[in-house]
């Protein structure tokens, strides 16, 4: 009999089960203390964050901060930056400069922004425990952290467990030691949150996240807004899909597929099948295009 609990966290839902009940209170603490500290060091929404000095005075020395970045930049260097931390400034001149909570839904001014520098994440630096950026670069965590976040965890509360585990962090999921018998259950859908529509899929092993352009979408003037940048222009990526779900062997890789995804537009399908990643991509009017191995839906 599996057991879990849900609180809200980091702007989004943490969820965390487990298949022996009697171990739930150390797996929540555990995933309670991570998500602090990771809080703590890469908020861009807290002015006293690791990342906040960073992207304020260029260098910033912290232990967590630093394997993040570390993180994000091999999730830009597969991509060949498709997935670019280095687009905060990006963030805040769109609106997104406070938590989603907070962000205006609509506001009268349209946006203008300058085409970012060509692949400015590669001149990001990590040393030990110190980052530092370029004159200009601001970074933003938030297509690779909490991803990160959901397989270190889910590997800690295994090992200090041994039950399977699944994190589940705002879709970014996760999961470790031994599964259920016929695995975790999990709705694929536009919105974690969400118990309708989508498509019911098992996992038992890596990782399965989903990147959507409709849950933290605002607007400016006449321009609809959402938080996938494509890292050519500064701007949300063209709305080719809805969301877009993928399986991998770790939920980073899967997060990293699922935003490239969203970013490449009608040319993720191929990309998504040279890698071989089981994927399920909803375009905006509905329909589903499915890659690899991912499962048919039940009729």
């Amino acid at each position: 009999m599996n057991a879990g609990v849900k609180f809200d966290a980091i702007g989004t839902t943490a969820h965390v089960l487990v298949t022996e009940p009697d171990v739930l209170p150390v797996a929540e603490t555990i995933l309670r203390w991570f998500i602090k500290e990771l809080d703590q060091a890469c908020s861009r929404f807290r002015d006293d964050s690791a990342l906040s000095l960073l992207n304020r005075t260029g260098s910033a020395t912290h232990p967590l901060l630093a394997k993040a970045v570390k993180v994000a930049l091999r999730a830009a260097a597969d991509t060949d930056g498709l997935v670019d931390p280095a687009l905060g400034s990006y963030m805040v001149t769109l609106g997104y400069d406070r938590t989603f909570a907070e962000v205006p839904r609509r506001g009268p001014t349209a946006v203008d922004v300058d085409a970012p520098v060509k692949q400015a994440w590669r001149d990001i630096r990590v040393s030990g425990d110190t980052v530092t950026v370029p004159n200009g670069v601001k970074v933003d965590l938030g297509a690779t952290a909490k991803a990160w976040a959901a397989d270190v965890v889910a590997d800690r509360i295994a090992a200090e467990t041994g039950a399977g585990v699944l994190v589940n962090l705002g879709g970014d999921i996760a999961v470790a030691g031994p599964a259920p018998e016929d695995g975790w259950s999990v709705r694929v859908t536009a919105d974690h949150a969400s118990d309708e529509g989508g498509q019911v899929v098992a996992i038992d092993s890596g990782g399965l996240a989903t990147s959507s352009v409709t849950v933290r979408a605002w607007q400016r003037g006449d321009t609809q807004l959402h938080h996938v940048l494509n890292p050519m222009t500064g701007l949300p990526a063209s709305r080719i899909w809805r969301y877009a779900t993928v399986s991998a062997m770790t939920c980073v890789a899967a997060n990293t597929a699922s935003t490239a995804a969203l970013v490449l537009g009608d040319r993720a399908p191929n990309w998504l099948a040279a890698r071989r990643l089981p994927a399920r991509l909803v375009a905006t009017g509905g329909a589903v295009t499915t890659v690899a191995e991912w499962p048919e839906e039940e009729s």
